[in-house]
């Protein structure tokens, strides 16, 4: 009897034993490189969970007196090599790294190592970026094939996904096609859509060169003796190639297929900060590249992958100037919005949504989906740290409240990632590499944070939430911090806030923007605990105020306004996708602070609908006065915020921790401690006192003239000094951080499903067939409730998706699929696949597994 049993998220157990600690980890995307980073004005977008609260509790870390971080200090290092990084932790060098390994002959080196444990991940994955600009570059006059979609799309016939898992990664991935990852509930709910999109878009060299050719031909270009030409030159596509880890490898088969199909390939060999100015700093006008080998990280388990469509297809995906060139088509960009701010009315519409977008996502392919990535991260074995099923350790931000030595409190802990220092940091529009984002999470504090295992979201510094949803909506709760409840219609009050006056700076209310009543899907109010003001610190000992918060409201808005001394047309994409759907916000307590949030997007789970308006902007937190001298920097044209403005003006982009903008920052203090300078004074003025002007800006000097730079937060490591030559970082335990450094410890081990499918292997023709699913963890029956669907997908003998279903519940651990007599005769003669995927409750990774059977008459 065949049995197989797979869990897709621990492919790396097929190779090698490898073990993953239960430790105390989390678009969402960051790029190890930039993926979609949660902006400050929609809701924080942590994830799900499912009785996550009484789990942390469970191993509980004795009690302490202790506050902020366990440890005094982390050095933060920049090694490009997972080799030498495995030595160097085997020689106690550094006790961390912060990377998720999929190279086989490392992930073997670190399970043979008893100086080393591992923590596994399933959120990296690694994709082909296209300039999307053209079809001729105006500076070059050179031809960019790239620019149509038709070429675009047959790249993913070019390209042999299974070559690239297979001997390129030596089977510590899997392919992928769609902008979903793959062990993720998304994925599992459209697994019959995408499993028919992988069949369409399978390895077929043929077909993408004849594709590619009459577009090629349509262009204008000719093929001479097997080389593409235009206008009697080589037509030659640069693949900028990564070269820190399999990406090289990857490049290189990227230029060898096209050069198969009449392309002269020129490989652009980088290091990370020498592509970052080229693909995502740069503009892709210039020609520099055609094709960048991307790779991403999904920082905290995903609940709702809908946004991806947005953030990786549309301008209002990143500010970055490459964003600012795509192009989708009208019916895919309305489809991805709708996605994008959950602009739907059941679950079935998000379903139609879903399998629509994925089809245009493939049609448009601006870039292509290559493998998710099994990754493990390396520690040595007396270090404890929180790592995420999906961010592994860099990507959440519990790694700086849980990172400990042997148990015990002080000490230093040195760690270590490929890359550090890559782009400049400024919370607004700074640096989104997953390697300068640890480090930064580690130095600011969200209101919620994303439970690692479901990506449910948590209270940090908010106590509790309301959400009131309109009658009939698809939404359900979790824990107990959020109060669900329904009503018929949820009118939007005349005086709240709705938008903004730049020219003015004021709020405009709905009473003047709106000329009839508005209506919502749903209202959220957040209630920040009394001793906020009182407990809460910045790094350079200001006390956290309401200036915060309102500054951060009013930069949602005004940075996409023309009349807007910082305005910047990279914001107004994502704007316009934040405005499609709020509606409006009211401040109904200053203290104890209470706000309420109207808006037509609306999530499945009632903790993510919750708008915090904590001031953590999309890459990192800013307090008003820090963020002040930045605003008044780009004002004056000596700076910009994001890399697409400092381009466009050719003004230096803004780092507020080092560099030749750190002056520029120090004069404008200068000027806003003389003028008591307060950031739209006409609105931010009515919440700060002019007391809290003058110690805030007093304690900015302080800092300034110790440390040097201007980067403060409210978490529990403040920056001490960046060093972007040494490519070393400096943090320190902040000793006011208000917090009990036990607060986030205890996290029991993620209950991932373990399957086994168990049946005949031959099948009569025509028969009723049946097949036993068993679902346990650590050899326990996996609980019925415990389970939220098990479903199954049939492929016949021609690989064609036959049937779909979900098994029915027989008893804990055990569910049944039944083939039905119609089902078994509709399949012709030969072999067959039963595939089944097991989603929890309990973690946010679906397990798969399948059985291959054979039908005869």
């Amino acid at each position: 009897m065949q049995q197989k049993r797979l869990i897709l998220v621990a492919l790396l157990v097929v190779v090698m034993a490898l073990t993953a600690c239960a430790a105390p980890a989390a678009p969402a995307p960051t790029v190890e490189e930039p993926a979609p980073a949660a902006t400050m004005a929609p809701a924080e977008e942590p994830a799900d969970e499912a009785e996550a609260g009484e789990e942390m509790a469970e191993e509980a870390a004795p009690s302490t007196d202790r506050n902020g971080a366990w440890v005094d200090s982390v050095i933060i290092v920049e090694e490009p090599s997972a080799d030498a990084a495995i030595t160097r932790l085997e020689q106690g060098d550094i006790d961390v790294y912060a990377f998720a390994v999929s190279n086989r002959e490392a992930a073997a080196a670190i399970a043979d190592s008893e100086a080393l444990k591992t923590y596994r991940s399933s959120g990296s994955y690694d994709e082909l970026s296209f300039n999307p600009v053209g079809p001729v570059f105006e500076t070059t006059g050179k031809l960019n094939p790239f620019a149509v979609p038709a070429v675009r799309e047959a790249m993913n016939w070019l390209i042999d996904r299974n070559f690239v898992v297979q001997e390129i990664m030596g089977g510590l991935a899997t392919p992928r096609y769609v902008p979903f990852n793959t062990a993720s509930g998304d994925y599992a709910l459209m697994a019959d859509v995408i499993r028919s999109l992988e069949a369409k878009y399978a390895y077929n060299p043929e077909l993408a060169n004849e594709v590619i050719s009459a577009e090629m031909e349509a262009l204008g270009a000719t093929l001479v003796d097997g080389k593409w030409q235009y206008e009697g030159e080589p037509v030659e596509i640069s693949v900028l190639i990564r070269t820190e880890d399999a990406r090289r490898d990857i490049g290189d088969y990227v230029a060898s297929q096209i050069e198969t199909i009449g392309f002269t390939a020129i490989r652009d060999y980088k290091t990370a900060a020498e592509a970052s100015p080229i693909w995502i700093n740069g503009n892709p006008g210039d020609g520099l590249f055609h094709i960048y080998t991307g790779g991403w990280i999904t920082t905290a388990v995903p609940r709702d992958l809908g946004n991806n469509f947005q953030f990786f297809y549309t301008p209002q995906g990143l500010g970055s100037p490459l964003w600012q060139a795509y192009t989708p088509s009208e019916e895919f960009a309305e489809v991805a919005e709708k996605l994008g701010n959950q602009l739907y009315t059941s679950l079935e519409e998000r379903r139609d949504l879903m399998a629509t977008a994925l089809e245009l996502a493939l049609q448009d392919s601006t870039r292509i989906w290559l493998h998710d990535r099994a990754g493990v991260t390396p520690v040595r074995t007396e270090i404890d740290v929180a790592a995420d099923l999906y961010g592994a350790i860099s990507g959440t931000p519990l790694w700086a409240t849980t990172i400990q030595r042997d148990g015990g409190e002080g000490g230093e802990v040195r760690v270590a990632m490929p890359s550090i220092l890559t782009n400049p940091w400024n919370p607004i529009a700074g640096t989104n590499w997953i390697f300068d984002q640890m480090p930064i999470r580690g130095t600011g504090e969200t209101a919620t944070v994303p439970n690692p295992y479901t990506g449910l979201a948590i209270p940090n510094r908010i106590e509790r939430a309301e959400l009131v949803v309109e009658e009939g909506r698809p939404v359900g709760t979790s824990l107990d911090w959020v109060d669900l409840s329904f009503e018929s219609s949820i009118e939007v009050p005349g005086d709240a806030w709705v938008d903004w006056d730049a020219e003015n700076q004021v709020f405009l209310t709905a009473s003047e923007v709106y000329t009839e009543p508005v209506t919502v899907a749903r209202k959220s109010i957040v209630y920040y605990p009394e001793d906020l003001y009182d407990t809460v610190l910045w790094h350079d000992g200001s006390a956290f105020s309401i200036g915060d918060v309102v500054l951060g409201m009013i930069l949602t808005f005004d940075r996409a306004k023309e009349a807007s001394a910082i305005y910047d047309a990279s914001a107004v994409a994502s704007f316009n996708s934040f405005m499609a759907a709020f509606r409006g916000v009211r401040i109904l307590s200053t203290d104890p602070l209470v706000i309420e949030t109207y808006s037509d997007s609306l999530l499945l789970d009632a903790e993510q609908n919750i708008n915090t308006w904590w001031p953590y902007y999309a890459q990192g937190q800013g307090s008003w006065h820090a963020l002040s001298l930045g605003i008044m920097a780009e004002a004056a044209g000596e700076a910009a915020f994001s890399t697409a403005k400092s381009d466009e003006l050719q003004v230096e982009y803004m780092s507020m921790i080092a560099g030749p903008v750190i002056e520029i920052l120090a004069s404008q203090l200068e000027t806003a401690q003389a003028d008591s300078y307060i950031p739209y004074a006409a609105t931010l003025g009515e919440f700060i006192t002019a007391d809290e002007v003058a110690a805030r800006y007093a304690n900015l000097t302080s800092w300034y003239e110790e440390l040097g730079h201007f980067w403060i937060g409210t978490g529990v490591f403040y920056l001490e000094r960046a060093f972007p030559v040494e490519k070393t970082i400096v943090l320190q335990r902040f000793e006011d951080h208000p917090d009990a450094a036990d607060k986030w410890a205890g996290f029991s081990a993620p209950a991932i499903a373990d399957i086994l499918v168990d049946g005949a292997t031959r099948v009569t023709i025509g028969e009723e067939a049946s097949f036993d699913v068993f679902v346990d963890f650590a050899g326990e029956p996996y609980a019925v409730d415990d389970i939220s669907e098990v479903k199954y997908l049939l492929f016949d003998a021609n690989g064609a998706l036959a049937e779909s279903g979900t098994a029915e519940a027989v008893d804990d651990g055990l569910w049944q699929v039944t083939l039905s007599a119609e089902t078994t005769g509709a399949l012709e003669a030969g072999s067959n696949r039963l595939e089944v995927i097991v989603v929890s409750n309990l973690v946010a990774l679906p397990s798969f597994t399948d059985l291959q059977f054979v039908t005869a008459p």
